[in-house]
């Protein structure tokens, strides 16, 4: 089976791109003959370059052929997706619906799920990557990211080194991490690339340790050196950073992230300034708490799924069309 795959074209570090980078991979594996085309723009909201280039890209395929789009890409362009999906097969992987982004005004916010929804209403197949997401789009099939083996992390002192993997942007809760952490003999690490400059700013001006966005060998370093992953998010569909600390057995303290942590950690509303704080006071002083966090965190690491399971639902949800 033939499948175009419509990403955006980014290169910096996201867990929406490794997913579709594995999981094209992993399709190709399985014997898909995958074409990836990446767009370049400022998706989900183009400008007129971009749509030429993704008009363009489409242009390109001929008629009956299946079309799996990136949501990111897809979503806030309906217009395009409905005049597209009279002579192909759509399928739209969807990462975490557009309104879902913060910072978005309530008017934005409205346009973009008004469009996300006619996006999504002209494809003949929606995925999802977790059953969170799942369940707010019915008859959306799932594909769940998987992780790779990784040794236990060695942590340092056990207590004191703090991990948050994620991009620097409001949604992703650093400055409320920041906030609780005042006053606690704590230091943590922020991995991830700029997406927000003024918010990467904050976070300077506040005392973080930025690393930037880290991959590989080095990405590795601070995931063994690493004694607690904390994911403080206001928003996310799945949470892969949680499953690659957890697949290290690395104790999380997380939110918005409930089918990514499972019962692996301790998982606290969003947002909620005093649950955190509290949370990473008992990590300091209570040595059962910690080792409560252990335990869980090596208890989900058995559990994790694949890329190759990844893949294969993938897999099982694109020949679908082919009934």
């Amino acid at each position: 089976m033939r499948v175009h795959w419509v990403v955006p074209d980014d290169e910096l570090p996201s867990g929406g791109n490794v997913y579709d980078r594995r999981a094209a991979t992993g399709l190709a594996e399985l014997g898909f003959e995958v074409r990836v085309s990446a767009v370049a723009g400022a998706w989900p909201q183009p400008d007129r370059a971009a749509l030429d280039r993704l008009g363009h890209a489409l242009g390109g395929i001929a008629d009956g052929e299946v079309v799996l789009f990136d949501g990111i890409v897809a979503c806030g362009v309906p217009d395009v997706i409905a005049a597209h999906a009279r002579r192909l097969r759509v399928a739209i992987l969807v990462h975490l619906p557009l309104a879902d982004e913060t910072g978005l005004s309530a008017r934005t916010a409205a346009l973009l799920d008004a469009a996300e929804q006619r996006a999504l209403s002209a494809a003949e197949l929606v995925i999802t990557t977790s059953p969170q997401t799942a369940r707010r789009l019915p008859g959306a099939r799932i594909a769940i990211p998987g992780t790779d083996p990784a040794p236990v992390a060695t942590g340092t002192d056990g207590v004191s080194r703090l991990l948050c993997v994620a991009a620097l942007m409001p949604r992703k809760g650093q400055e409320l991490l920041l906030r609780a952490l005042d006053d606690m003999p704590l230091t943590c690490e922020f991995v991830g690339p700029e997406r927000d400059s003024g918010y990467a700013r904050v976070l300077r001006e506040r005392g973080g340790v930025l690393r930037g966005p880290l991959t590989g060998a080095e990405l590795d370093e601070v995931y063994a050196s690493a004694d607690l992953l904390v994911q403080p998010s206001l928003a996310e569909t799945y949470g892969m950073a949680v499953t690659e600390g957890l697949a290290r057995g690395i104790p999380v303290i997380a939110s918005a992230v409930p089918d990514a942590l499972g019962d692996g950690g301790l998982l606290l509303p969003p947002g909620d300034l005093d649950a955190l704080t509290a949370a990473l006071r008992d990590w300091v002083a209570d040595p059962a708490f910690r080792e409560r966090l252990r335990a869980a965190a090596l208890r989900r690491r058995a559990e994790l799924p694949t890329w190759d399971a990844t893949a294969r639902q993938l897999a099982a949800a694109l020949t679908s069309l082919e009934a």
